[in-house]
């Protein structure tokens, strides 16, 4: 049976850290096919939009001290995406669960090129939607484009699926003591620069008053909990 979900839509952001597993670098096969068995089942009940970030392979951030144009960079960086999003695809059919990739990079004879209308299309039809590219633009990260797709495809809650259980007020990973805010507005993210997603992406979904969720997925089972309701990460909103 499928589970109970508080949410029609929503739109996944994942890391492409997250699917190196304990990698340095690149894709987990381990990792690839937990994660996607994990969304499989959920979408059962739950419409997918799933954003993929391409930092296992590249990022600007990462390599400022590469002589390189930041376009160029961002370029590279949007490229990775690709390749995240292209072997998420494969794993899912593997699986045989439906899922189409669009880019916002045009690239007909690898992936279908991203509209909002047939992004929907895919959903309602009950298909997995996997979103590369980030926003198809340099200087903008995939956060934004999460927020982008979102607030397009009509999502009720952007999921941000990290490493680390939420939105705290100072790394938790360098103090101890680092509190942990079970709920927070858009205002006091952006007056106190809690270090989540980047600026354009909260300041999108204020605008458009789209909920942010951000937890930790890389414990086993916490996207069900989150879908079903469970306050284990912090909101946004």
């Amino acid at each position: 049976m499928a589970s109970r979900s508080l949410y029609r839509r929503v739109v996944l952001k994942l890391s492409g850290e997250i699917l190196q597993g304990d990698q340095e670098s690149g894709i987990s096969p381990t990792a690839l096919r937990g994660f996607c068995g994990e969304i499989a089942e959920l979408a059962k009940s739950t419409q997918f939009v799933i954003v993929v970030g391409g930092g296992n392979f590249w990022r600007f951030r990462d390599h400022e001290d590469v002589a390189l144009d930041r376009t160029v960079s961002d370029n590279m960086g949007m490229l990775a995406t690709v390749m995240n999003a292209t072997a998420l695809e494969s794993t899912f059919a593997s699986l045989g669960v439906p899922a189409v990739c669009f880019s916002a990079i045009s690239m007909p004879k690898v992936l279908d090129d991203y509209t909002a209308r047939a992004a929907i299309s895919a959903l309602e039809d009950g298909k997995i939607v996997i979103s590369a590219g980030g926003t198809g633009n340099p200087f903008f990260s995939t956060d934004s484009a999460a927020a982008l797709r979102g607030l397009e495809l009509h999502a009720n809650v952007v999921l941000k699926a990290t490493n680390v259980d939420g939105v705290y007020d100072s790394d938790p990973h360098k103090n101890k003591n680092a509190k942990r805010f079970p709920k927070v507005s858009f205002k006091e993210v952006l007056e106190k620069q809690l270090h989540v997603m980047d600026l354009t992406a909260i300041s999108l979904c204020q605008e458009g008053k789209l909920p942010i969720y951000v937890f930790d997925m890389q414990k086993k089972g916490n996207l069900k909990k989150v879908l079903s309701g469970e306050n284990l990460g912090t909101l946004i909103s």
